[in-house]
């Protein structure tokens, strides 16, 4: 399955909120400095893991993460950098893209902490009361999710359906997520250290990013393209042909070069695998000489990995990126691994002079492969 938009779409605005930004320019900030999220475990026992560490909000010890206070706060800031009123967002669609919707509130609710109905499993019930929002549709597909909502909210826009949509993403750190990727793991993760030649694996993230997506109009930057495909290879492992052709797929879509884009927001798990095949991916499509191509970062090493939200907290720090002419580092890199020998990694925030395209990177399990490539607005 493929989705994209074959026009530019409009970024009208964009909003995020993460472990080291309650917004998206101070999320940015953080990042070009360095700063990390990371931190002991808050919201449930760490005795009961190997890992004892996370990239969590620091939400005054709401036991489920207050992920509809987030979703809420991250298209707040969307809608009014775009301009939008009140009463337009009652006719604005809202796509949110997420891994793990509410389970961490249900999880909360199994063991008596806290009561729980159905409609505390939706987000349209919190979207309505906070903005009125009428049509709100989630797209539940793992890491990638955020991106395939992204897909298809360009997709409503080039069929004329509709002006404006929202497109958001929000997940939270889950107990047993977090034991099922520490027991995958079968040791203990201190941090997330994409393309290092010694990371451990990845941890979790909290966090909620948003955008307003226009067909007509003031933009902050162009959404040029979304590929998306699910190449079904494995049930936890990338599979390298279904990436290479998302990646492939975007380019094409948008009518770009590889040697035009500037920079790469991986996925950058931190993981053996996902490092390894994302990186042999990007060295085959942009890197026709050693550390040719475009520059390449991770933000979750410094605010985890948030899930089904992830790719959209990549593509809000690309517009920020495209705006201001500085690449995020990738906090950890002390040895590149070898298979990312090829590839121009961003061992520290780096100002790049004529920045105009980046690719923006999710890929989930199940092999749900998604591309995004953005440009600045002229």
């Amino acid at each position: 399955m493929t989705a994209a938009s074959t026009a530019p779409v409009m970024i009208a605005g964009t909003g995020a909120i993460a472990s080291i930004g309650a917004d998206a320019a101070t999320l940015y900030e953080n990042l070009c400095a360095g700063r990390s999220g990371l931190a002991p475990l808050r919201r449930f026992t760490p005795e009961s893991h190997i890992s004892r560490h996370a990239y969590e909000i620091d939400d005054g010890g709401h036991p489920s993460g207050d992920i509809g206070r987030w979703l809420c706060a991250a298209i707040a800031e969307a809608t009014a950098a775009a301009g939008l009123t009140e009463a337009e967002l009652t006719a604005v669609p809202v796509l949110v893209g997420t891994g793990l919707r509410a389970l961490r509130r249900a999880e909360v609710w199994w063991t008596g902490g806290a009561t729980l109905s159905a409609p505390d499993l939706h987000f349209g019930p919190v979207l309505r009361e906070r903005f009125g929002c009428t049509e709100v549709h989630t797209v539940n597909n793992a890491c990638s999710a955020a991106l395939y909502a992204l897909g298809l909210g360009a997709d409503l826009l080039a069929s004329g359906a509709h002006d404006t949509v929202i497109v958001a993403g929000v997940d939270t750190v889950t107990e047993s997520m977090f034991g099922l990727l520490d027991r995958a793991n079968g040791f203990g993760v201190d941090r997330v250290r994409p393309f290092d030649a010694d990371r451990r694996g990845v941890l979790m993230g909290d966090g909620a990013a948003a955008v307003v997506l226009r067909r007509h109009g003031p933009a902050r930057a162009l959404l040029r393209s979304v590929a998306l495909n699910c190449d079904a290879g494995h049930v936890t492992a990338p599979e390298g042909t279904g990436i290479r052709a998302a990646m492939r797929d975007a380019l094409t879509r948008a009518g770009i070069a590889p040697d035009q884009v500037a920079v790469v927001f991986a996925h950058g798990t931190g993981t053996q695998l996902n490092d390894r095949t994302e990186a042999e991916a990007l060295a085959e499509i942009f890197c026709t000489a050693p550390c040719s191509g475009p520059l390449i970062t991770a933000i979750k090493s410094m605010i985890g990995h948030t899930s089904g939200a992830s790719g959209l907290h990549s593509l809000v720090v690309a517009v920020e990126t495209l705006t201001h002419g500085v690449v995020p580092p990738i906090l950890g890199l002390a040895t590149p691994a070898a298979e990312a020998s090829a590839l121009r990694l961003c061992e520290q925030a780096t100002a790049a002079t004529g920045i105009t395209v980046a690719q923006v990177d999710a890929f989930g399990f199940g092999g749900v492969n998604a591309v995004a490539l953005v440009e600045a607005a002229s």
